[in-house]
């Protein structure tokens, strides 16, 4: 990653800010005659997130530099970042994050859509939906936005229907009003859908983890949506959100470096 240079201006007794090995939450609008940069971390889970970062980091501005911090999982990555332990992390779309500011007491913000993605059901032994068998097993998200977003998705190819008035957007299983093949939900997390693809009838799964599988939602996709509330975002934390790094972060985030990462991957688009 290029490492660049930034000037911070000094406080009165004219001590120098040392940022550059700070948690994250470094206050990068201030001014300083020192050398170093000042060392923005990102979060993110899998590729092709982390590659989007990586090029990011390529491509920011002089006076920053971009840490990639890999984590495990999408709740690691918001709880990090509610904590100050990085500046951002881009693993997300905003109705996750919404999610995740409701039972944290969290204060997290998208800044800047960067891509948008094809979602998925995927099956093992089925080649149309129209076959999905009687008591089938369907895996789908356990966390709210995505289970929503699964049940939608659903519903639009009439395997069950939901009840009349509900936020599609806002479903879970229990307003499933309609289930003529009887179909049980099994709903786990994310990263525990791939496994579940072995036993499941039918599973709803990110592109960037079914790849793992070999599998792409435009190749074997049973049923698709791209959906723009999905796109996903660079978050920081709501005081940063206008500061000059983040600025930096979305510049470095739409630029020509990032869309040749985006363009590359078959499964994602641009969405800026």
């Amino acid at each position: 990653m290029k490492k660049s240079r930034f000037v911070l201006a000094v406080i009165a007794l004219g001590t120098a800010v040392a940022v550059s090995g700070c948690a994250g939450t470094a206050p990068a609008d201030e001014k300083t005659d020192a050398a170093a940069p000042v060392t923005l971390k990102v979060a993110a889970v899998t590729s092709p997130m982390t590659d989007v970062v990586e090029a990011a980091g390529e491509a920011i501005k002089d006076g920053y530099e971009v840490e990639l911090v890999e984590v495990g999982d999408y709740i690691t990555s918001n709880t990090i970042l509610n904590a100050g332990d990085v500046y951002a992390n881009f693993s997300q779309h905003i109705p996750y994050m919404e999610t995740f500011n409701a039972g944290n007491d969290g204060d997290l913000v998208g800044v800047q859509p960067v891509y948008n993605f094809v979602i998925a059901f995927y099956s093992k032994t089925l080649d149309d939906i129209a076959d999905l068998p009687e008591g089938a097993t369907v895996a789908i998200p356990d966390d709210p936005s995505n289970t929503g977003r699964a049940l939608k998705l659903l519903a639009a190819h009439d395997v069950i229907t939901l009840a009349e008035g509900v936020d599609p957007y806002e479903a879970t299983v229990k307003d499933v009003a309609e289930n003529p093949k009887n179909v049980e939900f099994l709903q786990v997390p994310i990263s525990s859908l791939n496994a579940a693809y072995e036993e499941a009838d039918l599973v709803f799964q990110w592109p960037s983890h079914i790849i793992a599988l070999g599998l792409t939602p435009q190749e074997d996709g049973l049923i698709t949506e791209l959906d723009d509330r999905f796109a996903l975002n660079i978050v920081v934390k709501q005081k940063d959100a206008d500061s000059a790094a983040t600025e930096a972060l979305k510049k470095a985030f739409t630029s020509d470096a990032v869309r040749e990462v985006i363009e590359s991957n078959g499964t994602i688009e641009t969405a800026w």
